[in-house]
């Protein structure tokens, strides 16, 4: 398509005589007025530079034109105040114990459907993740609100296994939390949120605590080539002086 586009934007020249001059024209032309998107401006790139060193034979072609970079957009975030929100409007306890453990301890969705009844620790006041992302285990934040949430819906559900299990037993599904998040959005009446979001604005609010950024990476469970070798551990003392954002809201 954009090699088509190209040639009939100079269908007065064959292929092989169209410059390199005049293809970054084309592009630029094609960035500038129609305004095409960042990986469409880089597919036309690479297709014309494919087509023109493997087809046409030119040397290795350098089109010098910026590069777009696809910009990162920063993870969207709720409020304190509409995280409550979102929590009131979950009566189901089941469900909203499911929405709290992800923003209390920040999880993962697929961590928190993976999450057993011993990976409660309330004696020792945390939650424990095992193979989180990259196999990695790790601890996080067990509120004292979530816990009191927990008790209540352990009470009514009583699961065999998993913390969180299906009608027939077993795993609790992806979709099924999804689903619940999406119907706790429409009831609580915010804007557009994911179990994803939650996990954000746990990170988020932490930050605003003033809580040390490498201690919210740690209780996320990110990490990465260079900051293996600073990864910090926190030690059950430095849970415990980390209040859960839960526990700062009114519900």
């Amino acid at each position: 398509m954009h090699l088509r586009q190209l040639l009939w934007f100079y269908n007065d020249k064959r292929p092989s005589q169209i410059t390199l001059k005049e293809i970054k024209g084309f592009l630029y032309h094609k960035i500038t007025k129609e305004k095409i998107a960042e990986s469409t401006q880089n597919q036309a790139i690479n297709a014309i530079k494919y087509f023109y060193e493997n087809v046409v034979g030119r040397e290795k072609m350098f089109i010098d034109l910026k590069r777009p970079r696809k910009v990162k957009a920063l993870p969207g975030y709720l409020s304190t105040d509409e995280v409550g929100r979102l929590l009131k409007a979950t009566n189901n306890i089941k469900h909203r114990a499911i929405l709290m453990v992800i923003y209390a301890g920040g999880l993962r969705l697929s961590e928190v459907i993976n999450l057993k009844i011993s990976d409660i620790r309330s004696d020792q006041n945390h939650i424990r993740i095992q193979e989180g992302k990259g196999k990695k285990d790790r601890t996080t934040l067990l509120s004292s609100v979530l816990l009191k949430t927990l008790r209540d819906y352990y009470r009514v559900y009583k699961p065999k296994y998993y913390l969180f299990e299906g009608q027939n037993g077993g795993q609790y599904s992806k979709r099924s939390v999804q689903a619940i998040m999406t119907n706790a959005v429409k009831q609580s009446g915010i804007r557009h949120a994911t179990p994803h979001t939650l996990r954000h604005s746990f990170a988020t609010h932490l930050v605003q605590q003033g809580v040390d950024i490498t201690y919210v990476k740690e209780l996320l469970g990110h990490g990465s080539i260079k900051t293996t070798e600073i990864y910090l551990h926190l030690s059950q003392k430095d849970l415990r002086k980390i209040n859960s954002p839960l526990d700062n809201l009114d519900i």
